[in-house]
């Protein structure tokens, strides 16, 4: 009890005095592990477990897949898939919205960023739907709420952080995971999308030029198109593991940039740089954040939860909504990363007693926290998102009620209906690899 009061308090106390995550949660785990060690003691074993949570081959994808991201961003991506967008949904009335969601589905699969997605996205995007006369602020929420989706379709670097958190669940069948449920999502802010644009007669944007324009449109985007089924393609069926896939995306992506002559060679040092710092502080929480779990673990704070929670009910359905509402609640504090590695080690136990996949949890938890980042008042892609189309950040939460409405709905859907998580790793790809005769990973 002493240990989880002084590691969960001073974690708390240090998120108010805006400490940065990793050094809060290892200073609370430190004082934590002060509880039952000498300080020598303490400083070895914490050294340990950092040490060991970095021996993970499945984290060298995480800086390849988040450098492919960073090449592709200046690489002309964003604009050909917003033209491909306009291709698939420009029939639409309120077109530039069902665009909005669409791209940004499709970039932020790519490049792997939901922060990324939204700030090219909405760069493009916000001063067409200004001149076709949308409301900037409806567009702005449009675009915080759909560039989560990302983080769901393959690849993603939340899925990597999670699997190694929760102890080396393949990456491979969360990748494969995350595509309905990213789906869902979308469809989901798309039909209130549909709604609005009937109550208020939002135009349609069809592609000038007939079906050879639009054909012309998916050929310059194919290339881009491209990744997602070499990278996902490649790793379902056994071709390459995860982390082989990583480094495959950043060749692939340093020959589309090439080919779309859009970057410089020398805007690759900056990108580099980049990628190092970016990285450096995702592997400091995760390190940081193994001291935690052991000290969880050891105090025995998983299973006093676990059994805490089965004691109020058996139901595993109430459970399940008790830990959506509180990563909901907690999700609009903390990044998505944090978010992992904070309540993975807590939650984890508790849902595989009740029988459920850990593929199928990651998923939920991924799906809960992406909520998350749109959400105020710390909402990575809600600052993004305003900023870029130019409206005050109070302006866009009444827009935004309605899709985060929608993508509770979707949460729970997920949550309760395994099928969307499982579907496609348990069922389509075995089913296809015996077909063609190879292995899935």
């Amino acid at each position: 009890m002493l240990s989880a009061i002084i590691l969960f308090g001073t974690l708390a106390v240090l998120l108010v005095l805006a400490v940065p995550v990793s050094w809060c949660i290892g200073i609370a785990a430190f004082l934590a592990l002060l509880v039952e060690l000498a300080v020598d003691r303490a400083l070895f074993l914490a050294a340990q477990q950092m040490a060991t949570a970095l021996d993970s081959f499945a984290l060298v994808a995480l800086p390849m897949f988040v450098l492919s991201g960073h090449i592709m961003n200046t690489g002309g991506i964003a604009r050909r898939l917003i033209e491909f967008a306009k291709v698939v949904v420009g029939w639409l009335p309120g077109a530039l919205a069902h665009i909005t969601v669409v791209a940004n589905m499709l970039f932020g699969a790519i490049s792997g960023s939901a922060v990324a997605a939204c700030a090219a996205v909405g760069g493009l995007m916000a001063p067409i739907q200004r001149k076709e006369g949308y409301d900037p602020r409806f567009c702005a929420a449009v675009n915080i709420c759909s560039s989560p989706t990302g983080l769901l379709i393959p690849p993603s670097g939340a899925f990597i952080v999670y699997s190694v958190v929760a102890g080396g669940v393949s990456i491979s069948d969360l990748f494969l995971a995350g595509y309905l449920p990213g789906i869902a999502m979308g469809l989901g802010i798309m039909v209130w999308v549909a709604y609005v644009a009937w109550r208020d007669r939002l135009p349609r944007h069809p592609v000038e030029g007939g079906a050879r324009e639009a054909l012309a449109k998916f050929v310059d985007a194919l290339p881009a198109l491209g990744l997602i089924v070499v990278v996902v393609g490649g790793i379902a069926f056994g071709v390459f593991t995860a982390t082989e896939a990583s480094a495959i995306a950043v060749v692939y992506s340093l020959a589309l940039a090439a080919l779309y002559r859009e970057m410089k060679l020398s805007q690759l040092w900056p990108l580099f740089v980049e990628t190092a710092t970016g990285t450096a502080v995702v592997l400091l929480m995760v390190s940081a954040s193994m001291v935690m779990s052991w000290v969880m673990v050891n105090a025995g704070m998983p299973k006093a939860l676990s059994a805490w929670l089965l004691g109020l009910s058996d139901n595993p359905y109430v459970i399940l909504a008790l830990i959506n509402v509180v990563l909901l609640v907690m999700g609009t504090f903390l990044d998505i990363t944090p978010g992992l590695l904070i309540f993975t080690p807590i939650f984890l136990p508790v849902v595989t007693n009740l029988g459920m996949d850990p593929v199928h949890f990651g998923v939920m938890i991924v799906f809960n926290l992406c909520i998350g980042i749109a959400t105020p008042p710390v909402g990575s892609t809600l600052f993004i998102g305003a900023a870029a189309a130019g409206v005050s950040l109070q302006s866009v939460n009444r827009p935004m009620l309605p899709m985060f409405a929608a993508m509770i709905v979707v949460l729970y859907l997920i949550t309760y209906v395994p099928w969307f998580s499982l579907a496609i790793p348990r069922d389509l790809v075995p089913w296809l690899a015996a077909i063609f005769g190879t292995s899935p990973a």
